[in-house]
């Protein structure tokens, strides 16, 4: 039986042996679902901008309570005006509700499954 020897080239933590750059895609998904997601985090946050002009943000869209004070107006709220029993303490934005939903579809292994598994 004829041995054929095998060298390992040791070439350090994080490095392969492919010469093409093929994380330039799985990063600019991970930079582009990134940036989205603290761009959303910051308009819910902020609660501001809720219309231009006749146009209602999808951001806040739909507007499940509202009170005078708040840019969207009680015309286009669902349920009325905001609840008593509504914590003060908690930001008081409708985009907090709707977000995640869109936010943890995205970040599922159902969308965008070889782009993660390729990434990390």
């Amino acid at each position: 039986m004829q041995v054929i020897p095998v060298t390992d080239v040791s070439r350090g933590f994080g490095s392969t042996s492919r010469r093409d750059t093929w994380w330039v895609a799985p990063l600019a998904v991970f930079l582009g679902l990134g940036t989205f997601v603290v761009y959303s985090t910051w308009a819910a946050f902020q609660n501001a901008h809720y219309t231009f002009g006749p146009y209602l943000s999808p951001f806040y869209a739909p507007v499940l309570w509202a009170s005078p004070d708040y840019p969207a107006g009680l015309e286009h709220a669902w349920f009325g005006a905001k609840p008593a029993w509504f914590p003060a303490l908690v930001p008081f934005s409708p985009a907090l509700l709707i977000l995640p939903f869109p936010g943890l579809f995205r970040f599922t292994c159902y969308y965008y499954r070889g782009a993660y598994y390729k990434a990390f």
